[in-house]
């Protein structure tokens, strides 16, 4: 996850006293505000319950604070739950998913008991769910799952995502996808944009799973509907004659048939991204980028369009940056704030850094790491992640009442797709533990100080298991 700071508002409790709440971002998204002694107790019940080093939590002051010691306090928060962000150990605790739950819970006023929530298909039928506002992702997924009649065995391939589509031109584009510690009714709620819904979507990368799928028919029909609106977004480019071929298969509802064709076009099973720029092949180079088979793909878009393929095995790590003093040297530059930067190993013994700028390079992040994830649950075979039950912790509320909390959202989503992980995901936790404060360091010798801000290292763990093949 991708955590951020970005600034805070000031509060009056009960009795008068002023505090200082911090707005917390996830995914470019903002998503709850939290008070410094609820993350403080954050830090202590994590510290309790994994086995881990966990980073320095920001020390208390006795005394109050100035403008600067607030903002650097801020700064400091930020350092910190940017750097539990990237360890998936603790991204899949059920304390901190119950954490961000109840704080974004605490931070919605006027919620009645209950809404009405518009889950969508991708072909734009709409699903109408009469729910609590405290429902969590899962709960509402699984909801729809039996709505649409959708086995259990094929639940992990699915999930809920937000997105924004252009009516007139059928164009979409993915925001994000939605998780287990937040509400979609309270994100959807404070979501800027009229052209925004949220949707029922696949969820994975490796397109080998369409082999089972096609063959039933509630799960054959989603990735149909999808495939068209793929191609009716240009996500998926078609010639004329491909175009007819299909055409005559939608008139006649041959879906698998329809799919078989699809799933050998270049860009099947990819997402697309806006037009962005990039310092690869040449500084300021305008492209279309796309993630997909295992791959980070370039579309320059030059006199002579040409395509660049970077492996996500062959990326030792990446970051995000924010972008402080403008970007001349960029066109069209009041789009993008963000820089997504990647070391790619170039050829045999030379890495190099590689940066794209685009408003959606948190996006490209995430969808990075899940493919990662995917290709380090695959290395894992017959495993599976003891889940506690009923474990029960504490959350402070911000005017400093504290209630039990028996369980979390992750507890009701655990499947046999997900327990594959355990594993690697304790071996990466231990890892991470042992190199926190080196990786700390390296990052700090490779950010230009004078054109950016807060920045997120992630490692590529498939990095160290590349092989002669991928060289």
């Amino acid at each position: 996850m991708h955590f951020s700071i970005p600034d805070t508002q000031e509060f009056i409790d009960n009795a008068g006293n002023a505090y200082i709440g911090y707005n917390i971002h996830i995914n470019g998204l903002f998503h709850c505000t939290a008070r410094y002694k609820q993350l403080y107790n954050l830090h202590v019940q994590l510290s309790k319950d994994l086995d881990m080093l966990l980073p320095i939590f920001p020390p208390k002051k006795f005394f109050p604070l100035t403008a600067t010691q607030q903002e650097e306090r801020r700064l400091a928060l930020e350092k910190y739950i940017q750097s539990i962000g990237q360890n998936i150990a603790i991204n899949n605790s059920e304390i901190l998913n119950g954490f961000l739950l109840n704080a974004q819970q605490e931070s919605v006023n006027d919620l009645s008991e209950q809404e009405t929530l518009d889950i969508f298909l991708m072909s734009g039928s709409k699903i109408s769910l009469n729910i609590s506002p405290e429902e969590h992702s899962g709960k509402v997924l699984k909801r729809v799952y039996k709505h649409i009649k959708l086995a259990e065995k094929y639940h992990f391939h699915f999930a809920l995502f937000i997105i924004t589509q252009d009516e007139s031109s059928g164009s979409i584009k993915i925001l994000r996808k939605l998780q287990n510690f937040e509400s979609p009714f309270i994100t959807y709620k404070y979501m800027s944009s009229t052209n925004t819904r949220i949707v029922l979507r696949k969820n994975y990368w490796d397109t080998a799973y369409d082999v089972e799928l096609l063959n039933d028919p509630v799960t054959l029909n989603l990735l149909y509907i999808q495939a068209i609106v793929e191609i009716r977004s240009s996500w998926i480019p078609i010639t004329k004659e491909v175009q007819h071929q299909l055409e005559n298969l939608q008139k006649s509802e041959s879906k698998k048939e329809y799919l078989n064709v699809v799933r050998l076009l270049k860009y099947y099973g990819y997402i697309q991204f806006a037009p962005c720029y990039c310092d690869y092949p040449e500084r300021n180079s305008k492209v279309l980028l796309a993630i997909g088979e295992n791959e980070l793909n370039l579309r320059v878009l030059s006199s002579e369009e040409h395509e660049i393929a970077f492996k996500v095995s062959r990326m030792r790590c990446w970051r995000i940056t924010t972008i402080q003093n403008g970007m001349e040297h960029y066109k069209d530059n009041n789009e993008y704030s963000l820089e997504l930067s990647f070391e790619y190993l170039i050829a045999r013994n030379e890495l190099q850094w590689i940066t794209i700028v685009s408003e959606q390079a948190i996006l490209m992040s995430v969808c990075l790491q899940a493919m990662i994830d995917e290709l380090l649950q695959k290395c894992v075979v017959g495993s599976k992640t003891q889940t506690e039950s009923g474990k029960s912790w504490t959350y402070i509320m911000r005017d400093g009442q504290s209630r039990i909390i028996t369980g979390s959202p992750l507890q009701e989503c655990v499947n046999n797709n997900h327990s594959k992980s355990g594993p690697i995901i304790k071996k990466l936790a231990n890892k991470w533990s042992a190199v926190m404060s080196k990786k700390s360091d390296d990052s700090r010798n490779v950010i230009d100080k004078t054109q950016t801000t807060d920045f997120d290292v992630m490692e590529n763990n498939v990095f160290r298991m590349i092989g002669d093949d991928d060289l």
